[in-house]
């Protein structure tokens, strides 16, 4: 719907990588006015001391989160790019703080109490894991912590535009996926629903930049660690795994186990996944690759390449897109899909934009249609 007046929005955590893409993929929005920017160790600075790439634009200076005054700031939507296990209890006091008394009554039956007594307030946009497992006892398995918002999670909606538009565009509350389950899920998701392949015989070889590491200082993420090498890491326990089967186990019908191992791999940002699956009794290859050229045919961000080209990351390096194709194995009744996103824009912050131009009613694309970067 057509907005009278530009959405305020708040970053919180816009010194890190994903903060700053926000900033630049907002700063052209032409519905958004960012009013608001958070950080912890960079606060009081103007965010181009920061980020010297962002010389010549008006911005508010970076603040520390104890100093926002959540009643006195008046926001439409809030991105919160702060680390795991920090935003459930940050969303759950700006909420509080936000709605007044609303949610003052957080002892809640259901989740319809909790959806009336926030709907119609500041939306939030969360970038972390913290509300993307529908189960808090898996996120305290995975994550080490009890989750400090539990009554907050039923309200939270996944954030895959292309499988949950329509619960998003309601939502006041949208926990993005990370960045190796959306190249998994768009890769896999359609192809489960069709009964196209094996639930239990899923490989996903995944590979991704630096920059998904994040911002902080890493001994294993310095230059001399990460150049000309390339290693696996959270081998067989890696956090992304219960988001993966969550999702995938709901287009399966069914729960299953995925076999999954992320690479770091020296180059700044973009992710490709390399994934094995068996297919079913009297499926081809062709059969996938065409159910998946169906399933996205209308879809702005996701694209099936030509017959025989191999998805890289340079094909999308900067954009919003997610570039799919399928190859036959050497093994009989087995295929290989290749997925390839940014990790840092639809794996990321590209993603949450497009969430929150869906939770205001806004065209999905908006701001988002930069053509990917060459060389």
């Amino acid at each position: 719907m057509p907005q009278s007046r530009k959405l305020r929005a708040g970053i919180l955590g816009a010194s890190g990588y994903t903060g700053a893409d926000l900033v630049r993929l907002l700063i052209t929005h032409p519905d958004v006015e960012i009013t608001l920017m958070t950080a912890e160790r960079k606060a009081g600075l103007p965010l181009v001391d920061v980020f010297p790439h962002f010389v010549g634009y008006d911005l508010p200076d970076l603040i520390g989160l104890d100093e926002v005054e959540w009643p006195a700031v008046e926001l439409d939507v809030v991105f919160c790019a702060l680390p795991h296990a920090t935003s459930q209890e940050v969303i759950k006091g700006l909420l509080h703080a936000t709605n007044h008394s609303l949610l003052d009554e957080l002892i809640v039956e259901t989740p319809a109490d909790l959806a009336s007594s926030i709907q119609g307030e500041v939306k939030v946009v969360d970038l972390s894991a913290d509300f993307r497992l529908r189960d808090t006892e898996t996120y305290a398995k995975w994550y080490g912590r009890t989750h400090q918002a539990t009554e907050l999670q039923p309200k939270a909606v996944y954030g895959l535009p292309e499988v949950y538009r329509e619960t998003i565009r309601s939502a006041s509350l949208v926990a993005c996926p990370g960045c190796y389950p959306t190249a998994a899920l768009l890769a896999l998701v359609p192809v489960l629903k069709a009964g196209l392949i094996s639930p239990h015989d899923i490989i996903i070889d995944a590979k991704s930049g630096v920059s998904g590491a994040g911002r902080s200082l890493k001994e294993s993420n310095l230059f001399v660690e990460v150049a000309e090498a390339m290693h696996p890491y959270g081998v067989s326990h890696h956090r992304h795994m219960p988001e993966i089967e969550q999702e995938l186990a709901v287009a399966a019908g069914e729960n299953l186990t995925i076999s999954f191992t992320p690479h770091l791999v020296p180059m700044n940002r973009g992710e490709l996944e390399t994934i094995y699956v068996r297919l079913s009794e009297g499926t081809t290859v062709e059969d996938l690759r065409g159910h998946l050229i169906e399933t996205y045919a209308d879809e702005a961000f996701v694209h099936v390449l030509g017959e025989g080209i191999a998805p890289a990351t340079r094909m999308v390096r900067g954009s919003n897109n997610c570039v799919l194709n399928v190859f036959p194995d050497r093994i009989p009744g087995r295929a290989i899909i290749v997925s390839a996103i940014d990790n840092l824009v639809k794996g990321s912050s590209g993603q949450a934009v497009q969430n929150m131009n869906l939770m205001f009613g806004l065209d999905e694309t908006t701001g988002l249609m930069q053509a990917p970067m060459f060389p």
